[in-house]
């Protein structure tokens, strides 16, 4: 085994019979934060602080976490804090995520990983090292059945165990590399399995008075970064509002560079139907009304709503 992270290291020394208590405690002593999680199950248990942000390497705080919680599963944030990443791979309905993953493989984007461990639901989780680079946002690639877990995110990890159909089915380590492992490119592999279109190659538009192109600004919305976006498509919308853009044209225009930049279709939605409705305020005829028709957001949104979101 040539694991790299603390957390692949004190991983090569347990078994799935490990009790949770001492699994939860060795992943603490070699630095890896942990916080207790359902027996059997993925909710964190920390109701009164901040769930998996409320992990901690404090081998007395958890001591006592999982003395009053022997069964608990242990939940590990990913990303910088822990020092690894995962690309957890599901399999649920038509979807199967290792076909994707295999895919990958051939063209060299998921090279590097430390340990592959199969899920209590029969996916594979992927352990990398986090990147050194920079931020590595979580994201969710479901029609690839693929989910990156980074910064921000959070997974369960073996010994833990899942009740699956009244059967509790432990998460198992199957193989750990025999080299030494590497980052995973996230956004590459993204890219790679949900391609987006690219905003800026769509038909240039001239905003009326200003000289600007709708494209340009969408591209600008497709840029910005965490902390930054809403606000960014916001401000995109109501220059588009302000200058008679048509409602639709803004959505078919914002949505798409919206989502390159990481956020849902249902947050690119609220946001620019607000930002019309700041400029316009609600008045008859104006493009507010047809941003707010419900024929054009019950389908955007109804769409948003089948993609399911997990916690891990």
């Amino acid at each position: 085994m040539a694991g790299q992270t603390a957390f692949t290291a004190v991983l090569g020394g347990m078994n799935q019979r490990w009790p949770l208590p001492e699994a939860a405690r060795a992943f603490a002593a070699a630095g890896v934060p942990v916080f207790p999680c359902a027996p059997g199950g993925k909710r964190p248990l920390i109701r009164d602080g901040r769930g998996f942000r409320d992990s901690t390497t404090n081998l007395a705080q958890v001591e006592a976490w999982w003395r009053r919680a022997p069964e608990a599963n242990i939940g590990i944030p990913t990303g910088a804090v822990s020092g690894v990443v995962v690309v957890d791979v599901d399999v649920h309905g038509p979807v199967n995520g290792y076909d994707q993953f295999a895919r990958a493989d051939r063209a060299g984007f998921v090279d590097g990983w430390e340990v592959l461990a199969r899920s209590p639901s029969g996916g594979m989780h992927a352990y990398y090292p986090a990147s050194d680079g920079g931020t590595q946002r979580s994201w969710q690639a479901a029609r690839a059945g693929i989910d990156f877990r980074g910064d921000g995110g959070y997974i369960i990890a073996p010994p833990s165990r899942r009740i699956i159909n009244g059967n509790p089915v432990p998460y198992v380590v199957e193989t750990f590399a025999t080299s030494p492992g590497s980052p995973v490119d996230a956004a590459r592999l993204r890219d790679f399995l949900d391609p987006r279109p690219a905003p800026a190659t769509r038909p240039a538009r001239t905003v009326a008075g200003s000289g600007a192109e709708v494209s340009r600004l969408a591209a600008w919305v497709s840029r910005r970064q965490e902390g930054e976006r809403n606000h960014g498509l916001f401000w995109a919308a109501c220059k588009l509002a302000e200058h008679q853009v048509a409602p639709s044209d803004a959505l078919d225009v914002l949505t798409a560079a919206a989502g390159h930049a990481g956020l849902s279709e249902r947050e690119a939605v609220t946001t620019i139907r607000s930002a019309y409705r700041a400029v316009h305020g609600g008045t008859r005829g104006s493009p507010t009304s047809a941003v707010s028709s419900p024929s054009r957001f019950a389908a955007l949104e109804a769409a948003a709503s089948r993609v399911r979101v997990r916690g891990l």
